[in-house]
């Protein structure tokens, strides 16, 4: 199959974008759904079939280096959080979509003053074992 034309690309992109702009609402994380026992003795959630009290569900997300930021959701907000946070999976997809095809113009746009697309050089292999200075053993 043959390499679509900058002008193709270009609008491919265009129609990537006015997807991304339809995506709405979105928001990162999960919902968890938890069950917890009390911890009182004459309680009903003591014996050992019960599953807990609950359901309790949460919702959590990263918030940077080893932090995990969580928040109890009420029963109402459950469905709202999921549907956001399916949004938020369809904005990662379009947007590793654009990165594609942005990549693919940047290749097939010739270069300012020139008419013709570069050609192509032939891929240089791996680094060489030796490629940094090491330190000498102690």
């Amino acid at each position: 199959m043959p390499e679509p034309s900058l002008p193709e690309l270009e609008a491919l992109r265009d129609r990537l974008h006015a997807q991304l702009a339809a995506v709405g609402d979105f928001r990162r994380g999960s919902v968890s759904e938890n069950y917890r026992r009390c911890g009182k003795a004459n309680c009903a959630c003591a014996g050992p079939e019960h599953p807990g009290h609950g359901p309790r569900f949460l919702w959590t997300r990263s918030a940077g280096r080893r932090r995990t930021v969580g928040r109890q959701l009420a029963a109402g907000e459950v469905g709202k959080v999921r549907a956001e946070i399916a949004r938020h999976a369809e904005f990662e997809e379009i947007c590793a979509q654009i990165v594609e095809v942005s990549e693919r113009i940047c290749e097939a746009r010739p270069p300012a003053g020139t008419a013709a697309p570069p050609v192509p050089e032939a891929e240089k292999g791996g680094s060489s074992s030796r490629s940094r200075k090491r330190r000498p053993r102690r």
